[in-house]
């Protein structure tokens, strides 16, 4: 009080009620402040007397005040969580497809004919490892000239090192044209000016959902359809996947009559959809859509003004009695819009390097070619693998001796395998392409339902120690159909895995 009456004299006058109070309360603060620091240093040299410091010690080390603001905040701690988005949260979150829950197992116990002879064998992931030998052939011959060349400044450091386009190094592009035109037969030109590339055929799927629908619109995919798709389309563009359920009685082929039900029932709801997804070759069912079906796809996107993806990796993995046809070539008709027609390819089935991560998008749409190219700068090839796969496919006596041996190889795996597979009872569906079988076992699940399959999916992991997909994972509609990859095996490997598959058989057969 001796303090703040002389003061409110000195401030009479006008707003001297306020400063006579503001002042000395400041004053006040700041007296409060220096006593408390004053105290404080007599602590700490007193602690310092009665704890010398050690004769190692040649002075003592300094100690940063905490302000009085920074010790309220530590008394008072976190009140919550820091925030992530949405997203993240979402994605963080425990895998619900038994697709990828049954990858994570076997990466946990992997089988190895040395290492692990008893751990998990991979049937679940359509990886060709059945011509590695002609790759890593050519890798020991060629990789040092490919990457760096031999005096060509495209192929010397300055190739590699630098910056290239987001969308794909012009040569590659031409490359791949050719090689595209090579597996589907011949009878079908690709313009290198109307591709994008990406680091796999994942982000083409994902960069043309962003360019053809928005969030909350939604294509059609016929069933059953590989499991991927779901994080392709659904996590970042956030567009719905609509099932176009197809039938084992027709062999699980796509019917335009069921496309009109899926697209009614979808305007009925509210749901713009804005285009169609397909797989050709199908994965998982391994058959290929004719002529005439992808004429009728065509007027049935035209009719209702929508877009379609063609997803094409399996093209050159071909080895039945069918004949593939690549909806680009039906595209040679002078009626079709082709703007509304997209093309996914990669080099990771047919070519089997799944690791160098090569993808494209093909297409007639000026405006999604754009947009495209400046979205891919998410999903570049590294400029030393581009320089590599160019020289691969520019191998032209090479690419005919892989494709000519990697068709043949799969023909004969697949044979050996479907036939052991009959001899057990499990019966597969036609196919004529791709790197898997799509087997019925039905007869083996008990109760016939989504939990059946679950229950023999479980099996098959801890009892025959084999990873493959169920069809629930595909949104395949009849239970007990699972997708078993082959191309991941050699043909010596077959009767092993034949032998762990009839345990799971006999166990269901002794149980019912």
């Amino acid at each position: 009080m001796k303090l703040i009456v002389p003061l409110q004299s000195v401030v009479q006058g006008r707003n001297g009620f306020l400063l006579g109070s503001l002042i000395p309360c400041a004053l006040f603060y700041f007296l409060q402040l220096y006593l408390k620091r004053r105290r404080s240093n007599s602590s700490n040299s007193s602690n310092n007397n009665n704890n010398p410091s050690s004769p190692s010690s040649s002075s003592p080390t300094p100690v940063l005040p905490r302000s009085s603001s920074r010790s309220n905040l530590s008394s008072r701690g976190s009140i919550s969580r820091v925030r992530v988005s949405k997203l993240a949260s979402i994605l963080s979150k425990p895998d619900d497809s038994l697709y990828y829950i049954g990858l994570d197992r076997v990466l946990q116990d992997p089988y190895h004919v040395f290492v692990n002879p008893n751990g998990i064998i991979q049937l679940g992931l359509s990886d060709n490892k059945l011509c590695l030998d002609l790759i890593e052939k050519w890798l020991v011959k060629n990789l040092e000239g490919s990457v760096m060349g031999n005096g060509d400044m495209n192929l010397s450091i300055n190739g590699i090192v630098p910056y290239q386009p987001f969308d794909g190094l012009n040569e590659l592009k031409i490359a791949l044209a050719d090689f595209m035109h090579q597996v589907m037969g011949g009878s079908v030109e690709f313009d290198p000016s109307n591709m994008v590339l990406t680091s796999g055929a994942t982000p083409a799927i994902e960069i043309l959902s962003f360019c053809l629908a928005d969030q909350g619109n939604a294509f059609l995919v016929p069933t059953p359809f590989y499991p991927g798709f779901d994080r392709d389309v659904r996590w970042r563009p956030g567009i719905d996947l609509i099932p176009v359920h197809c039938r084992s009685t027709d062999n699980f082929n796509l019917n335009i009559t069921a496309l009109e039900q899926a697209f009614s029932q979808a305007r009925k709801r509210g749901v713009k959809v804005r285009g169609i997804l397909i797989s050709n070759p199908s994965n998982p069912v391994g058959n290929i859509l004719t002529p005439d079906m992808l004429f009728s796809l065509l007027d049935f996107a035209e009719d209702k003004n929508i877009h379609i993806i063609a997803d094409e990796v399996f093209a050159g993995s071909t080895y039945g009695s069918e004949e593939f046809v690549s909806i680009a070539e039906v595209l040679d008709s002078e009626y079709i819009d082709k703007s509304r027609v997209h093309i996914i390819y990669g080099l990771s089935k047919d070519l089997s390097i799944a690791g160098f991560r090569v993808g494209l998008i093909y297409s007639h749409n000026k405006t999604v070619l754009d947009a495209a190219k400046k979205m891919s700068r998410f999903a570049t090839i590294s400029a030393p693998t581009q320089r590599l796969v160019t020289s691969m496919l520019s191998d032209k006596r090479f690419i005919q001796e892989y494709i000519e041996t990697n068709r043949n190889r799969i023909r004969r795996v697949h044979d050996e395998f479907v036939d052991c597979l009959t001899k057990l009872g499990i019966k597969c569906a036609k196919s004529s392409a791709g790197m898997f079988c799509w087997a019925d076992m039905s007869g083996l699940i008990k109760p016939y339902s989504e939990k059946g399959e679950l229950e023999l999916w479980e099996k098959f992991m801890s009892v025959a120690k084999i990873n493959i997909t169920p069809g629930s994972a595909c949104h395949c509609i009849e239970p007990g159909w699972f997708r078993i990859c082959f191309t991941t095996i050699s043909f010596e490997e077959i009767p092993l895995v034949i032998e762990r598959i009839r345990k799971v058989v006999e166990t269901c057969k002794s149980s019912s």
